[in-house]
C-alpha cells in the first residue's frame, strides 16, 4: 500500500493536538503523510502560556505551489481541521478541488471544527463557507452533534433526529457522516457517550446501500485535547481498511481512542499525584506509548446497526 495523505492542520512544539495527533497514528498504520502546519504554537492553547505564528491562505498557496511546479501534487486523501479564518478554508477548498481533478478518487476527510455544548468557538463567518463550500466536497465528515446541528439548520433531540440529520449531510456530499459525541441519552445509562454514523456505499449495478450505526462510548471525568484530531485521522486510516464497513472502521477507531485515553488518564493521575488534578502538560495524549494499540487495537467499543 502506498497511501498518500495530505494533512493541513495545526502543529505544535510540544504535545499533541492537529497534526502531530494524526500524523504518526496514520504512519504507523502505513500512510504517507505530507503536512502543512496551518498554525505553529509551542502548545496548545489550553496551557497558561503559548506562543507562535498563523499561516495564512497566501502562504498556503505558496506551499501548494511547490508541491504543483514539482509535479508531485498526487494525494489519495486529505485531511483537514481547525481553522478560523475564512479565507484559508476557501484556499483548502481550491486545493481539494484540484486534487480531485488529478485523482477523482482522492477521499477529503473534514473535521468541521466550529464548536461544543451549543457555543461556536471560530468566528461565525465560517459556517456559511462550511455548508456551501467545503461539506459540499468532502467525502467523510466528523461534527460533533452541534456542529452537525449547524450545518443542516436542524436540531437533534432523538435518535431519530441524528439519522435525519446524518440523511441531510449526505445530500449535502459526504457519503460517510460520523457525529462524534451527542447528549443523547444511552441504553447504557449516564456513563456512556453517544455517537452515530451513517455510510452510503453504491454498488457496481449503481444501487445505494446505507449502514446506521449507533456507537455508546464510556466517559472519562478529564478535558483531553488533540483527540478529535486522533479520532479524524483513525476513521480515515480504518475506513480505508475496511472500505465498505463502517461498524468495523467505526469499532476500530473508537477502540484506540478508548486505550490511548485511558493510557492517558493513568498517566496523568499517577504524574498528578493523589487528590490533585492533572495539567495539561500531564493530560497530552499518550501517543507513541499507544503504538501497539493504534496497530491492533482490541475491541472495547461495538457499534449497533441501526
Amino acid at each position: 500500500m502506498d497511501c498518500r495523505v495530505l494533512s493541513v492542520q495545526s502543529h505544535v512544539v510540544r504535545g499533541y493536538v492537529g497534526n502531530k495527533s494524526a500524523t504518526f497514528p496514520l504512519q504507523v498504520l502505513g500512510f504517507e503523510v505530507d503536512s502543512i502546519n496551518s498554525v505553529q504554537f509551542s502548545n496548545h492553547t489550553g496551557y497558561e502560556h503559548w506562543k507562535g505564528q498563523v499561516l495564512t491562505a497566501d502562504e498556503l498557496h505558496v506551499l501548494y505551489e511547490g508541491i504543483k511546479l514539482n509535479k508531485v501534487n498526487y494525494y489519495d486523501y486529505v485531511l483537514t481541521g481547525y481553522s478560523r479564518d475564512v479565507s484559508f478554508l476557501e484556499a483548502v477548498v481550491d486545493i481539494v478541488e484540484e486534487l480531485k481533478e488529478a485523482n477523482p478518487g482522492l477521499v477529503y476527510v473534514c473535521d468541521p471544527v466550529m464548536g461544543d455544548n451549543g457555543a461556536m468557538y471560530v468566528p461565525e463567518a465560517l459556517l456559511p463557507v462550511y455548508k456551501e463550500k467545503v461539506v459540499p466536497v468532502a467525502d467523510i465528515i466528523t461534527p460533533n452533534q452541534f456542529e452537525a446541528e449547524l450545518l443542516t439548520g436542524r436540531k437533534i433531540n432523538t435518535e431519530k433526529d441524528a439519522v435525519e440529520v446524518m440523511d441531510l449531510l449526505h445530500v449535502m456530499g459526504p457519503n460517510t457522516v460520523v457525529i462524534t459525541s451527542s447528549d443523547l441519552l444511552s441504553p447504557l445509562g449516564d456513563q456512556f457517550l453517544v455517537a452515530l454514523g451513517s455510510k452510503i456505499t453504491v454498488k457496481a449495478d449503481g444501487t445505494k446501500e446505507k449502514q446506521q450505526i449507533r456507537m455508546d462510548i464510556p466517559k472519562v471525568d478529564a478535558v483531553f485535547v488533540g483527540t478529535g484530531d486522533l479520532f479524524a485521522a483513525l476513521l480515515l486510516a480504518w475506513t480505508h481498511h475496511h472500505p465498505n464497513d463502517l461498524k468495523a472502521a467505526c469499532e476500530k477507531t473508537l477502540s484506540v481512542m478508548q486505550h490511548v485515553i485511558k493510557r492517558t488518564i493513568n498517566f496523568a493521575k499517577v504524574a498528578a499525584g493523589p487528590d490533585c488534578r492533572p495539567s495539561p502538560a500531564q493530560l497530552e495524549l499518550r501517543m507513541i506509548q499507544s503504538k501497539g494499540d493504534i496497530e491492533d487495537p482490541a475491541i472495547t467499543v461495538e457499534a449497533v446497526l441501526l
